[in-house]
């Protein structure tokens, strides 16, 4: 394939977050919890339909995986 023949990175990216959305509004009419991540308070909850969230972790890692590893090296 030739190199316009591919779609672009802002179609991809459109496409992914349409993807998202619609699995999320899915999720909803079936009354299935979605997993959320808090970015903030670095949380992950389970989000009920009603809009109540239940705590089910923490984030393991303070930075990134090359970070981790080149302190091991």
């Amino acid at each position: 394939m030739r190199r316009g023949d591919y779609i672009s990175d802002e179609a991809v990216v459109k496409r992914a977050n349409e993807a998202v959305r619609i699995e999320l509004e899915k999720k909803r009419a079936l009354d299935i919890p979605v997993v959320v991540y808090d970015s903030e308070t670095q949380t992950i909850y389970h989000e009920n339909t009603d809009g109540s969230r239940v705590e089910i972790g923490k984030r393991m890692w303070k930075e990134r995986y090359s970070e981790r590893i080149a302190k091991k090296a």
